[in-house]
C-alpha cells in the first residue's frame, strides 16, 4: 500500500473522531481502557470540543493508504492546557490516532516523520508529544522507535492518568 500525507481541516472533525472511536474500541478489546476510556470520543461533548479546538487552532494531517484515510494527527505550536510550554519555540503533536484496520502498516510513523519535516521546514528545532504511559508502555516505546526521547512524566486529572512527554530535535 502507498502512504500519502495530506492536510485536513476543522471540517474533518467527524473523520478524526471516527479514528479516535476506532482506537478506543480496539484498546477496550485489548483490555486496555486506561488510555482513552471505554466510551467513543464522538459520544462525549467534552471530547468533541477538544478535537474541534485542536483542529481549529492547529494543522490537521492525514495519512492515506491507497487513498483511504488511515491515521491522523494535529500539529500546533503548544502543548495541551495541562502541560507547560517549552522555553523555546516548539511544535506539538496532538491526537495521533488511526483507523485500526490499518494497524501496523506504517501510517502513524509516516505522520510522525511528516510532522518532523514540517517542524524543520518552519525553522523550529523542537517537536514534542505526550502520551499515555500506563499499562505495558507500548505507546511510549512506539514514540521512542520513531526518534523521540522521554523528557518528563506527569499525571493528569482526578484519576491521575499517567502521561509521558517525549521530544525530538529535528535540526
Amino acid at each position: 500500500m502507498t502512504i500519502t500525507i495530506r492536510t485536513g481541516g476543522p471540517d474533518e472533525v467527524p473523520l478524526i473522531l471516527a479514528m479516535l472511536d476506532s482506537s478506543v474500541e480496539w484498546l477496550v478489546a485489548q483490555g486496555r481502557p486506561g488510555q482513552w476510556g471505554t466510551e467513543p470520543w464522538s459520544a462525549s461533548p467534552k471530547a468533541v470540543e477538544v478535537v474541534r479546538r485542536y483542529a481549529s487552532t492547529g494543522t490537521v494531517y492525514f495519512a492515506e493508504m491507497d487513498g483511504t484515510p488511515a491515521a491522523t494527527l494535529t500539529l500546533s505550536d503548544a502543548p495541551g492546557p495541562y502541560l507547560e510550554p517549552a522555553d523555546e519555540p516548539e511544535r506539538y503533536i496532538h491526537l495521533l490516532a488511526s483507523d485500526r484496520r490499518f494497524k501496523g502498516h506504517g501510517a502513524g510513523a509516516a505522520l510522525l516523520a511528516h510532522a518532523a519535516e514540517v517542524t524543520r521546514r518552519a525553522g523550529v528545532s523542537l517537536l514534542r508529544v505526550d502520551c499515555y504511559a500506563g499499562d505495558d508502555g507500548k505507546l511510549v516505546a512506539f514514540y521512542e522507535q520513531n526518534g523521540f526521547v522521554r523528557t518528563e512524566a506527569f499525571t493528569h486529572g482526578a484519576d491521575e492518568w499517567p502521561g509521558q512527554v517525549l521530544a525530538q530535535r529535528v535540526r
